[in-house]
C-alpha cells in the first residue's frame, strides 16, 4: 500500500492510504497518456479532432504539474505507478488506429477510445476530489477539482465533435 505519514488530528483520516494510491494511480495515467495523445493527434483526419487532441495534450502536461502540487500540498513526494486501466485504454486504442486506419469512421473511432479515457479519469478526480474533501485537504481539493472541470469539458468537446463531424462522415 502507499507508504506515507499519517496525521492522527485529520479528518477521515482511514482514507489516507486510498487517496494516496488514487494520486499515484492517476499519476501514472496521466504520463501514460501523453504518449497515447500524441497518436492519436497524429491519426485523427478532422483538424477540430487533432486539435482537440492536442489541447488536451497541453491540458494533461499541466495535470501533472497539478498533481505534483496536491502531493506537496499533503506533504508528500510526487511518485505514479504504472496503471493498469490506462494501459488497456490505450491498448484499445492501439487497436482501433490499426484497425480503421483506413477508414471514414476512424475519427469515430477515435472518440470513442479518447472518451473511455475521460470517463476513467472523470472517475479517479471525482474520487479524489470527494476524499480530499473529506480528510479537509482544502488545496489538493481545489487542484483535483480543477483538473475535474478539465476533464468534463474536454469529454464534453468530444461529444461535440461526434455529434457535428466524426459520427455524421462515418
Amino acid at each position: 500500500m502507499a507508504n506515507s505519514r499519517k496525521n492522527a488530528e485529520m479528518p477521515n483520516e482511514h482514507l489516507h492510504e486510498l487517496f494516496v494510491d488514487e494520486l499515484k494511480d492517476i499519476l501514472g495515467a496521466e504520463k501514460q497518456l501523453l504518449k497515447g495523445l500524441k497518436k492519436m493527434a497524429e491519426k485523427a483526419n478532422s483538424e477540430n479532432l487533432k486539435s482537440a487532441f492536442q489541447e488536451h495534450l497541453s491540458q494533461t502536461e499541466g495535470h501533472i504539474e497539478r498533481l505534483k502540487q496536491v502531493f506537496e500540498s499533503v506533504g508528500l513526494t510526487a511518485r505514479g505507478k504504472k496503471c493498469k486501466a490506462m494501459e488497456g485504454l490505450l491498448n484499445e486504442a492501439e487497436e482501433i488506429i490499426s484497425e480503421f486506419e483506413d477508414d471514414p469512421a476512424l475519427d469515430a473511432a477515435l472518440i470513442a477510445a479518447a472518451q473511455k479515457v475521460e470517463h476513467y479519469e472523470i472517475a479517479s478526480y471525482g474520487c479524489l476530489t470527494t476524499y480530499a474533501k473529506l480528510m479537509e485537504h482544502q488545496e489538493a481539493y481545489e487542484l483535483l477539482g480543477a483538473t475535474l472541470s478539465e476533464e468534463k469539458e474536454t469529454d464534453e468537446k468530444l461529444t461535440d465533435i461526434a455529434l457535428n463531424e466524426a459520427n455524421v462522415a462515418a
